[in-house]
């Protein structure tokens, strides 16, 4: 991604927190076999995804709609319980320390099957990724 020069106005707004990395996020929204419902236009990465997620107005979606699950990262955790349970996200850690050995084999089998689920949202965004759909589109920044 550019990005203005040093000392100018604006150039850490595309810069992530995390990963201190020059990026753009954009949602992806996938059928239950894999294929391209939506993509969002490009935001500057420095948000969280549960705020583009707001913007879009996609948590107003499953909360007003019909009862269809989605599946989500955890980037989107906690929209579990402002959706109804209709959008589910990774099972979140509970025990961050001395963490019981059963515990630890049931978090682990959760996240399996929510991965395992997800798994066709992944393909379709690594398809995107490849074919640099998602880079392709927004050369300048302020459009």
């Amino acid at each position: 991604m550019r990005r203005p020069a040093a000392g100018r106005k604006g150039r850490k707004k595309f810069i992530s927190g995390k990963n201190k990395q020059n990026a753009v996020k954009s949602v992806v929204v996938t059928n239950a076999r894999g294929r391209l419902l939506l993509c969002s236009p490009a935001e500057p990465a420095s948000c969280a995804n549960i705020t583009h997620g707001w913007k879009l107005g996609l948590v107003k979606l499953p909360a007003d709609g019909p009862a269809v699950e989605s599946l989500a990262d955890a980037g989107y955790q906690g929209l579990g319980a402002q959706t109804g349970g209709r959008v589910v996200t990774p099972p979140y850690r509970k025990f961050k320390k001395n963490t019981p050995e059963w515990y630890e084999e049931m978090h682990g089998r959760q996240l399996k099957e929510h991965s395992s689920r997800r798994i066709l949202v992944e393909h379709c965004s690594g398809h995107l990724k490849n074919w640099r759909s998602l880079a392709r589109h927004h050369g300048r920044r302020d459009t």
